[in-house]
Order: structure tokens, then C-alpha cells, then sequence
């Protein structure tokens, strides 16, 4: 199940807990105080970066009826649709370089490359998201209302079929993006009164999604295909296709961050009363790292650093690779898991999630509480905080080990028994 005790899963006292946040804060200030011309010179160098190749890719899709440009402009295309909307839009809506007061990349005023209104991600995500990250029943980037991630969900024949589910919402990310707002799958359990002033909201954000919806697809799929004249069609599969390729890496690194094993889940009464200290603790325990190079890093808008841009998501994003490392000696001081891999593993265990949980819980070998996709403080079975052999306090990550080595020799005991 579910972590009912951040506290007590992450074998830290409160004052652990509370010195954990002290470092934390200490981070955010030095960071705070050292932004300057370097990193307002980065982000406008990106966005130039970004218009460049979306220019350049458009300039290309005019010959697009020869294969060599149509790959060219899909390629410049796809990559510009990705730096918009990674390392650009979801960024700059975080208000994370809202401290330059230039009002064309403040968080107030940007509306990005997506069929999603901003001000809609803003309180799905920036809010809601980031507040209540894995909470269950607060939080519904827990399966976007369509997939069971974690065994705390209530199994039903809907589930069966996750994995196509995926596949769609994978493809089409955008629109998922921008009917989350909606949250069509409660509205429909409703039962509001016309003129009711929760109906009216509805109403009013409905016609906000549709009329951001189609102001995106006429812009791809209709202005920019009609201002190649003869190539119309082959510019239409190139929009189609750089559409799927931002939606399919956008899903992927965001799957990533949070569903792989190790990114846990967390109960409503983790959040009653909760501490800096603690909120901090959660969004460490609740997020995963990609792994990679510079260009990995540039190319998921640096959330392949999850854990950091949790910790901080209005802290510039070309800073937190070295706030990284910092985390990292944070977490072996107090023995805390640190959880990272590169994109091609954190991605299969999140299929392997999907995949698995779209059957009844009765068919899967572990239990509720110590599985890979969801562990809580009642998975450690006796696995206490000191060693009994050697005395000294073990924590977390330690505990997690001698949880994996008992599973080991059970499995081990039961092989030989047969």
C-alpha cells in the first residue's frame, strides 16, 4: 500500500527531517542570490535556439515532397516542438525566470506550443501536481484518471485494457494534457443544476480547451500545410508526425519521473500538518532521475533531474544539475535512496507498472506493501533503524537492501524446497 508515515518509512526522526529542510533552504537561497546575466543569457539563447529551428524547419517542409527535406523539416520541427515545450514553456509557466521581470518569458504571460491552455497546467500541474506530488486522491497525475499505477487503486475490468490506453495517451499526450483540466471522468458522476455555478465553470473551461484545441490544429494542420501550396499533404504527415514525436518523448520523460520503481506513493494523511522539512522528504521520495549527458538533460528541459525540479520548480532549470549533486551528498548523509536510471530502464519499469496492474492484484506474486511499484513503512517487516550487529543507526536505502536481500533468500528457500 501506499506510504502512511513519510517519517517513519524514511527512518528519520523529526529532527532528521527538519535538518534535511534547513539544508534544503539553504540550497534555495545561495541559488537564489547567484542568478544573474549567465542564466538569462541561457534562456534567451534557447528560445533563439528554438525559433530557429522551428523556422528552419517550416523554411524546409516547403520541399517536403522530396523525402530528403520531408525528414529534415520533421526532424528541425520535432526538436523545436520539444525545446518549446520542455525546456522553454514548462519552465517559463513554473515561473522560473519570472526574477528577469521580462515580460515575454513570464510565467503570466506565456502560452505555449500544446492543445493544454496554460492557465489550465498551471493549476493541474504547477499547483495541484507539484503540491500534492503522489498523493493519492489529491494528486491526478497518478494515472491521469485513465491507468492504475499503484495497487492502492481499486482494480476494475476497465483496467484490462491500460496498456492500449498508454499507447493512445502516449501518441496523443497533448490532448490528454488538455482535457485533464476537465476531469470529464467526474463531471460525468455529477449531478449539477444547469445554471449552477459549478456547471457554468465547466462550461467556461470546456470552450477554453476547445478553443485552444483548435487554434492548434489549425495552425498545424491547416495554415502551415496550405502555405506550401503543392506540398500540402507531405506537409501535413510532417506536422502530424513532429505532433507525435514531441507527444511520445514529452510522455515518456514525464513516466519516467514519477511511475518508475522507487517513486513512491503517498496518503492524504501525509499532507495534514505538513512541515517544509517533510514536504521537501516527499518530493525526494516521490521522483525519479534520468540519467545521461548534456544533451539528454537539454532535451527533457532538465527533468531528467525529477527529484531537483521538485525540490525547486521555480528554480532556473540550467542550474539544477549542479543542485544534483548537492541532493545527492544530502541523501548518503542520511542514507536515503536516490532514485535514478537511464531512460530506456526508468521507461520499461514504468510499461512493466502499467502492464502488470492492469490485472486484479490477486494475480501478482508480491504484496501490497513491499511491491517494486508502491512500498510503504509496513514493507520493512522488523528491519529496524539500528543494527543489531554492529549497532549504528541504518536508514532508508540501507533497509531497502536487507529488504531485497530477504526477498532474495526466500525465493532462494522456496526454489530449494521444490
Amino acid at each position: 500500500m501506499a506510504i502512511s508515515d513519510v517519517k517513519e518509512y524514511a527512518h528519520l526522526t523529526p529532527e532528521d527531517v527538519e535538518a534535511i529542510g534547513a539544508e534544503l533552504d539553504a540550497i534555495r537561497r545561495e541559488i537564489e542570490a547567484s542568478r544573474g546575466e549567465t542564466d538569462a543569457r541561457y534562456i534567451r539563447n534557447v528560445i533563439r535556439l528554438q525559433r530557429a529551428l522551428e523556422i528552419g524547419g517550416r523554411a524546409t517542409l516547403f520541399a517536403s515532397f522530396l523525402p530528403p527535406a520531408w525528414l529534415a523539416g520533421t526532424a528541425m520541427l520535432s526538436a523545436a516542438k520539444i525545446i518549446e515545450n520542455m525546456e522553454i514553456g514548462h519552465n517559463v509557466m513554473h515561473g522560473q525566470w519570472d526574477w528577469m521581470n521580462d515580460p515575454e518569458i513570464h510565467s503570466s504571460n506565456w502560452e505555449w506550443d500544446n492543445a493544454g491552455p496554460s492557465e489550465h497546467w498551471k493549476i493541474t500541474h504547477n499547483y495541484l501536481h507539484h503540491k500534492y506530488t503522489n498523493v493519492l486522491g489529491m494528486d491526478d497525475d497518478i494515472g491521469y484518471g485513465l491507468l492504475r499505477v499503484t495497487r492502492d487503486q481499486r482494480w476494475s475490468p476497465f483496467y484490462l485494457g491500460q496498456p492500449v490506453y498508454n499507447l493512445l495517451l502516449q501518441m496523443f499526450f497533448e490532448y490528454g494534457v488538455a482535457i485533464q483540466h476537465l476531469e470529464l471522468g467526474k463531471v460525468a458522476k455529477k449531478k449539477w443544476a444547469p445554471d449552477s455555478p459549478e456547471r457554468r465553470q465547466f462550461e467556461q473551461d470546456r470552450k477554453l480547451v476547445l478553443k485552444k484545441v483548435g487554434k492548434q490544429a489549425a495552425k498545424d494542420y491547416l495554415i502551415f500545410p496550405l502555405l506550401t501550396g503543392p506540398a500540402f499533404l507531405s506537409t501535413l504527415t510532417a506536422n502530424i508526425t513532429a505532433n507525435i514525436v514531441r507527444n511520445v518523448w514529452t510522455n515518456a520523460v514525464i513516466f519516467c519521473g514519477h511511475f518508475p520503481d522507487g517513486a513512491e506513493k503517498f496518503t492524504k494523511g501525509d499532507v495534514l500538518n505538513e512541515t517544509q522539512g517533510e514536504w521537501y522528504l516527499r518530493q525526494m521520495l516521490g521522483s525519479a532521475n534520468i540519467t545521461g549527458g548534456a544533451v539528454m538533460h537539454f532535451m527533457t528541459g532538465n527533468l531528467s533531474h525529477q527529484i531537483e525540479h521538485h525540490l525547486f520548480p521555480d528554480l532556473p532549470s540550467n542550474r539544477l544539475r549542479a543542485i544534483a549533486v548537492r541532493v545527492r551528498e544530502l541523501c548518503d548523509k542520511y542514507d536515503l535512496p536516490y532514485t535514478s536510471g537511464s531512460l530506456p530502464v526508468q521507461y520499461a519499469k514504468s510499461w512493466r507498472t502499467i502492464i502488470k496492474l492492469s490485472v486484479p492484484n490477486k494475480y501478482l506474486r508480491r504484496g501490497t506493501d513491499d511491491a517494486p511499484e508502491t512500498k510503504s513503512e509496513r514493507a520493512f517487516g522488523g528491519i529496524g533503524t539500528v543494527d543489531p550487529v554492529t549497532g549504528r543507526r541504518r536508514g532508508l536505502r540501507t533497509a531497502l537492501k536487507e529488504g531485497k536481500r530477504r526477498v532474495a533468500q526466500r525465493r532462494q528457500t522456496v526454489g530449494s524446497a521444490a
